[in-house]
Order: structure tokens, then sequence, then C-alpha cells
């Protein structure tokens, strides 16, 4: 998988009853020759990462890797120097314990201000499946609860490599059924219940939807995919532009994919691999923001495209001179702003 392919000539092989798709000019980010360099905010978020010297995550053990300073640490320093808050405030914050597919799952909820019940986003959290915890992924759900004016329930999965797939998948279908069955009881409304999370987290929320639909289960009104994972495989023109970019790269995606699966097959499974889904009919509508420096970006693009060709309405927005992880930055960064926004409007429209 080493040969170039262009942005004008990618197809995603689904590895699926031999189905292809193809992705237009039209469909591809505007910047087609060279991915965006980061705007003056987005860099100092970096730099600050970059002062940890933290040795690369995929050198790492993943006990290791769990205690290196994250993109959210970096905003806190950026934060801490320019003398501003750390925290966005919420109604209310508490924590809960949810069934999982294995055993009870600890969940954070957040609350907007105001008497519910409100509508309701169950979120999990990016980490490529290993690393990362509810604190690192805070901000995002503090902004998305006062943005949506919804309850946020932020679940902490089992993770890898202690907890394989399709584990982290299983508890994230089992922790919505429980939301939906039991959001009354929470504050929030059984009928306006979404699913959404970042990288790893948008992968599990698109694989949730996959399962609730197969399965016959609850369905949520909405899925917001923030730079999901949705394919196995490192060749996309998205990879090759990022291949040493921060704070992700492709080694790094390598080393989370290797813990998450047992066996390198399991990544041809839908429910590792949502891209590779036979169909996509009969799914929520979505909300799909990618960031153009960031390897993800064209597998979530694609994602998009293969939702609307089944006939789903689809929002999905290519942010330019950000990179992943940035939609949980909008205390220093202009766009994670814009972007949250977007994704609160995209909930809103399938709360009303």
């Amino acid at each position: 998988m080493n040969h170039k392919v262009s942005r004008r000539d990618f197809v995603v092989l689904t590895g699926v009853g031999g189905a292809a798709i193809a992705l237009g000019n039209s469909f591809l980010p505007k910047s087609a020759d060279a991915a965006s360099s980061p705007a003056a905010p987005m860099k100092a978020v970096l730099d600050e990462l970059a002062a940890f010297n933290a040795p690369p995550i995929e050198t790492l053990s993943p006990e290791n890797a769990r205690n290196t300073p994250t993109a959210a640490d970096a905003v806190m320093g950026v934060l801490a120097k320019q003398g501003k808050p750390a925290m966005q405030m919420v109604g209310d914050v508490s924590h809960i314990l949810i069934p999982g597919s294995a055993g009870s799952l600890l969940a954070r909820v957040y609350k907007p201000q105001g008497q519910g019940p409100f509508p309701t986003l169950v979120y999990f959290h990016g980490g490529g499946w290993v690393i990362a915890t509810l604190d690192t992924y805070d901000a995002s759900c503090r902004a998305l609860a006062n943005a949506a004016n919804c309850m946020v329930i932020s679940v902490a999965y089992r993770q890898a490599p202690e907890h394989k797939f399709p584990a982290a998948a299983e508890d994230a279908y089992a922790a919505t059924q429980w939301v939906i069955a039991n959001a009354a009881q929470l504050g929030g409304n059984p009928a306006r219940v979404a699913v959404g999370g970042e990288s790893a987290g948008g992968n599990l929320a698109a694989v949730t939807c996959l399962m609730a639909r197969d399965r016959g289960g609850k369905l949520p009104v909405h899925q917001m995919l923030i730079y999901p994972v949705t394919n196995y495989a490192f060749d996309t023109p998205s990879y090759q532009e990022n291949v040493n970019a921060k704070p992700l790269n492709q080694a790094m995606m390598q080393w989370f994919w290797g813990h998450y699966l047992n066996r390198e097959a399991y990544g041809s499974n839908p429910y590792a691999s949502p891209l590779r889904a036979d169909n996509l009919r009969g799914l929520p509508p979505a909300t799909v923001i990618t960031a153009d420096i960031d390897p993800l970006r064209d597998e979530g693009q694609a994602y998009a495209q293969r939702l609307r060709q089944a006939g789903i309405s689809v929002k999905a927005t290519n942010y330019s001179n950000v990179t992943h992880e940035f939609f949980g930055m909008g205390a220093v960064v202009d766009k994670a702003r814009q972007a949250v926004q977007e994704a609160a409007t995209g909930l809103k429209s399938s709360f009303s």
C-alpha cells in the first residue's frame, strides 16, 4: 500500500461484496495538492504540545502512552499563558454508572442551564480505543452541552489492549440503548437521543447506529461524527499527506489499530470499519466534520459520501488549517468554535 494515489483518483475499496466508492473533485477538499498549514492559534497548541518533549506514542506501551501529555494538556498550557479560564461552565456535571455489555461503565453527565427534560447526546471520546479518558475530552462535552442545549452523557467504554474489538463497540451500543430506555429518569427526552464522538469515538458512534439498525434496536435520532475512524487502511491521500503530522499520524494509527484488533482480518468487519458495511441505508441523519491536517480526513469524507449515496441526510464539512483533535479547542482555536456550532446545528435539527 505504498503507491501514490491522487485525491482526484482516490477510490476506497470497501472489501465487502466488491463495492467501491469513488470520490470526485466536488467531494474532496479544495486544497487538492497539498495539506494546509496550521493557522496561528492551531500552531500555538502544537508548539505547546511539542514543548512537552514526550516520546512518540507508538514507541510506548499502552500503560505509558496513557500517561503522556495530550492535546488537551497543550490547550490548558496555552490558556494559562493567555490568562484565560480553563473550563467552560455548564449547568451541572455528575457521574453515573451505566450497564455495559460486560459490566458497569462510568459515565459523566453534563446538563446545560435551565430545566429539562433535555434532548440528549451519548458521546464517546477519542484516543484510538486505547488511551484518553473522560477528562481528556471534557471541553468538547461542555461546549456541546451549551451550544446544543442538550444533556451530554460521556461514556467510559472499555479500552484495548485489555479489551480488544469488539468490546468498545459493544459497550457503546449497550450504553446508547440504555440511555434511550432510561433518559427520562436522567432528565432527558427518550425520543430525542443522538449519538456522537471524536476519532475512535466517532467510529463507535457510527458503529452504534449500524448495530441498532442490524439488531432491531432503538435508533438514535442523529449521528455526530467528528473526524471518525471508518476504515482499517492507511493508503489514502490524507494518510500520504499527513504521514508525520501531529497530534495524529500514520504510525500512531497503526499502533492504535494493532492494539484494538485481535487479528488483522477483523479490520474488515463493518463494526470495526463502518465504511466496509454492505449498505448504509436506514441510518440516522449525520453531521460529519473533518480536519484537513489529519490522516483520517479522507475516510471521514468517504463515509459521508456513502451515507449520502444511501439516501441519508448528511452535512459534511472539512476545516482547513486545523489538525486532528481541533474540535475541543474552542477556547483558543476559532475554527473549533465554528465546528461546535455546526455540530450543534445538526443536533438541534434532529432534536426538533
